[in-house]
């Protein structure tokens, strides 16, 4: 098959920043548009758009091919994982459902690019799983498909069912670019936008590796929440013994979402003895001359201000500057300001 014509069947539209569009909405009730009632009939309108989305795609990947049957064993994992834990509820349900009805929609797998008579999967690994554990043939369509046609795949079904939570899409987003794969591919993988592709990124970047996977998925907390734990530790605030917390029985048998209130606990709560006390940060000021031009960025926090002097805007003014600076500070002291204590 041409690549040309694999990738036209196998991508959805190119998304920017202004241009991402939402799956299809069912459209609500007209009784049910406001108050509880009415969110109760979005989500499910939401839930039932997600689904049927999913479906959509996955038609779409599979149309025209043909369905076989495959040992379960003889099939791996994508090269780049998504989810972090496939033991819980949902993955119950669907096993025991396929052990009562069989397995409805088929996997999409393409040939192991380095181990012949092997196979890879791009979308459906819980599937797979479920019938490796109950020791039956896994229903698949074989395509032959490019690295980055996998993960389109994999990310966009993943997108269209909406059963990632925030942690697990944000690391399925950093592990995609430390691949190599540009800003334009993450995006069209996980259907959003420059933006949202970023704020992922940032929050797997400033939370250790070693905290997000003793969390977990956490499936109830969501992008908020997470965001404001990724300042925290930019900050530098979680305590000096987090790691011997995170080892801790107590932590370890309390649920995903449990686990991440504690971390977040710890990052908010008071110091332990020895420990530095917390830095508040003040909020960056511009100082403009009456022609508008913007030429000092002020920043700092309770123990240091910084001026920044956009030197492309007002060039030889920081000389210019400490030149006065005997001048300025004598005046500053001489109008009552108190004098400065000297270091120790």
């Amino acid at each position: 098959m041409a690549r040309k014509n694999l990738l036209a069947s196998l991508t959805l539209p190119k998304l920017t920043a202004v241009n991402s569009e939402p799956a299809p909405r069912a459209a609500p009730l007209p009784f049910t548009s406001r108050g509880a009632v009415g969110a109760v009939t979005r989500s499910i309108d939401d839930l039932a758009s997600k689904a049927n989305a999913a479906k959509a795609l996955e038609a779409r990947l599979v149309s025209g091919q043909v369905v076989v049957e495959l040992n379960a064993a003889d099939v791996d994992a994508s090269f780049i994982a998504d989810r972090m834990s496939q033991d819980d509820e949902d993955y119950r349900v669907l096993r025991d459902s396929i052990a009562q009805g069989g397995q409805g929609s088929p996997i999409l797998v393409r040939p192991h690019p380095s181990a012949p008579g092997r196979f890879q999967v791009a979308f459906g690994h819980r599937r797979l799983r479920a019938a490796a554990d109950l020791g039956l043939p896994v229903r698949a369509v074989v395509r032959d498909l490019s690295d980055r046609d996998l993960v389109l795949a994999q990310g966009q079904e993943n997108s269209a069912r909406a059963n990632l939570s925030f942690i697990e899409r944000a690391r399925f987003a950093h592990r995609l670019e430390e691949g190599g794969y540009d800003r334009e591919t993450i995006m069209q993988a996980l259907s959003t936008d420059k933006t949202t592709v970023s704020r992922l990124i940032t929050v797997v970047q400033r939370i250790p590796a070693g905290v997000i996977d003793a969390i977990g998925p956490a499936p109830a907390t969501g992008r908020d929440r997470w965001t404001e734990l990724a300042a925290l530790f930019q900050q530098g605030r979680p305590p000096r013994d987090v790691v011997q917390r995170l080892a801790a029985k107590s932590f370890r048998m309390a649920d995903s979402d449990a686990r991440f209130q504690q971390v977040f606990a710890w990052a908010t709560g008071p110091r332990g003895a020895g420990e530095e006390p917390r830095i508040a940060r003040q909020p960056a000021r511009v100082w403009a001359h009456s022609s508008g031009a913007q030429v000092v960025r002020v920043t700092g926090t309770d123990r240091a201000t910084l001026l920044s002097i956009d030197t492309a805007v007002a060039p030889g003014f920081d000389s210019f500057l400490l030149d006065q600076m005997e001048e300025l500070y004598s005046r500053f002291l001489s109008e009552g300001a108190r004098k400065p204590r000297p270091r120790r």
